[in-house]
């Protein structure tokens, strides 16, 4: 059976309440579908804020899906439960290819970050026809190598300000991909674990010197997978502070909500 977000039961606290993990501040989320162009049709879901003028739109890339990886990733369903109302973001997120959640499954199957391309085409392609503003590409492990392979080539890079990458494991994209990053200006926020399985901070700091523009933060404690609030909140704080103007303000995001919430199950 298909997730429905309007489903979320929302109750008033008497008081303000501490956003925890499974906490659902209030947005306007839809269930959406992609098409791509080698006809595949790809689940999602895009939550928007309630009110108000929509400061960024983030395109999430999610982890590798024979791993695990999917658009309800934790860091990437914090973000959708969060930021429409704490920052006026918009957060679209979806199952490349043969992915599946408790959303559906997307057509196809895996296809190695090579079809993916269409997916990600697909994505901002759904971003600008919805007229979603200040769009960003941000990709976690494999969803980095997608940014990185084919968010500074056209269709996409005309249609994204930049990406935020977090713990890129540099497997697929190459010194030929940072190269087209490099000739196109475009910011390249990227976020490493400091014990991260893959990359750490000095190996990438090394890596990404390729991309003069590409601002390279090493994350103290942190893993690969962002386990834990104190990473995952970390985490959301540095994508606010990169898209929008105005950032996550000096301690970050807030931390209580004083209005209605919702909680998530699972």
């Amino acid at each position: 059976m298909t997730f429905d977000p309007a489903s979320y039961e929302f109750n008033q606290p008497t008081g303000p309440s501490p956003i925890r993990a499974s906490t659902v501040l209030p947005a306007r989320r839809e269930n959406v579908e992609l098409h791509t162009e080698d006809g595949h049709t790809l689940v999602g879901e895009l939550a928007l804020p309630e009110s108000g003028s929509i400061r960024a739109t983030l395109i999430t890339l999610h982890p590798l899906p024979t791993h695990g990886g999917f658009m309800d990733s934790h860091v990437y369903r914090k973000a959708s439960y969060r930021l429409p109302a704490l920052a006026g973001i918009a957060v679209l997120r979806f199952n490349t290819r043969g992915t599946a959640s408790p959303r559906g499954t997307s057509d196809g199957s895996f296809e190695e970050g090579i079809g993916e391309r269409f997916d990600v085409e697909a994505a901002v392609r759904f971003a600008v026809e919805r007229r979603l503003p200040n769009r960003w590409l941000v990709g976690w492990s494999f969803g980095t190598e997608l940014a990185l392979m084919y968010g500074a080539v056209e269709p996409v890079a005309s249609q994204v300000e930049g990406a935020v990458l977090l713990s890129p494991p540099l497997h697929r994209a190459t010194d030929a991909h940072l190269g087209q990053w490099a000739e196109s200006g475009k910011p390249l926020a990227v976020l490493v674990p400091e014990h991260d399985d893959y990359l750490r901070p000095a190996a990438a700091a090394e890596r990404f010197r390729l991309v003069p523009q590409a601002r390279v933060t090493g994350v103290d404690g942190a893993k690969h997978l962002w386990v834990g609030e104190k990473y995952a909140g970390r985490a959301l704080n540095e994508i606010v502070d990169e898209v929008t103007e105005a950032g996550a303000g000096p301690g970050g995001l807030p931390q209580e909500w004083d209005g209605p919430v919702a909680t998530a199950v699972g």
